[in-house]
């Protein structure tokens, strides 16, 4: 049990499913009162039903007010989990572009915007970005995923140094492949690079608590990914070297 969840007030974007569920029932578990969020109702209500929390669908830009309110006037802990896999290149569509920013970056920045003001007078708050490895790292085959998941784990960087002082604790979640539907959709690139060591979402909501008792900002449910980080910091052109092997690699399968 986490005391720094017990009895807190917990809201978790795009939790109808996958890790974002996972996350919910965790907290759940660990006796915190959870806001559960998806733009589906039937999902978010049947996620809600489970755990005993409270279901507020719709788009998670806009649920920070209803999700306080039906919390009793606090939120103590926010997930911003909701995400969105866009695929493609540099020629993606510009809606494909919108809303992977839309989504991926611009959700965290208008929660933050809606929660800070209440956290920094109270001087305590939790921010939980669920980013992807692919923010420290990035995805073949998906340009606009990568790009955006990079900005999710800058603005949660930028969030922690900014207001660590002030009693605001922030985490990054990122995972390599976790076996959800995103993991599917995204095809065959996917398969080649995140099947073969795909974890379940309940791992992922395991290395969360383990990073809140640790107080750790990253939480690296695939441990080798902190290998690839430094790999790509220390050695740049060697790991897009590599990177570029597993793109021919994907191209080369993709034209048998």
């Amino acid at each position: 049990m986490v005391e720094a969840v017990q009895d807190a007030a917990v809201v978790v974007t795009g939790a109808g499913g996958g890790i974002g569920a996972a996350l919910a029932r965790r907290f759940a578990a660990a006796g915190a009162r959870v806001v559960v969020n998806d733009l589906d109702p039937a999902k978010a209500e049947a996620v809600a039903g489970e755990i005993g929390g409270i279901a507020v669908p719709g788009d998670a830009s806009a649920i920070v007010a209803d999700a306080r309110d039906a919390l009793g006037g606090r939120v103590d802990v926010y997930c911003a989990n909701a995400g969105v896999g866009s695929g493609g290149t540099e020629t993606a569509d510009e809606a494909v572009w919108a809303l992977a920013w839309d989504v991926n970056v611009m959700a965290h920045v208008r929660a933050a915007r809606a929660l800070l003001p209440d956290w920094l007078e109270r001087g305590a708050g939790r921010f939980v970005s669920t980013v992807s490895a692919a923010g420290l790292l990035t995805m073949i085959g998906a340009a606009p995923y990568s790009v955006t998941k990079h900005g999710a784990y800058a603005f949660a960087e930028w969030l922690s140094l900014t207001y660590l002082h002030r009693g605001v604790k922030v985490h990054a979640i990122c995972p390599q492949g976790v076996r959800t539907d995103m993991l599917t959709a995204s095809g065959s690139a996917g398969e080649l690079v995140l099947a073969p060591t795909a974890i379940e979402p309940d791992d992922v909501a395991d290395a969360l608590f383990k990073g809140i008792e640790e107080d750790r900002f990253l939480i690296l449910p695939h441990p080798e990914v902190a290998e690839y980080y430094r790999a790509r910091a220390t050695e740049p052109d060697r790991w897009l070297r590599g990177m570029n092997r597993l793109q021919r690699q994907w191209e080369e399968a993709a034209a048998r």
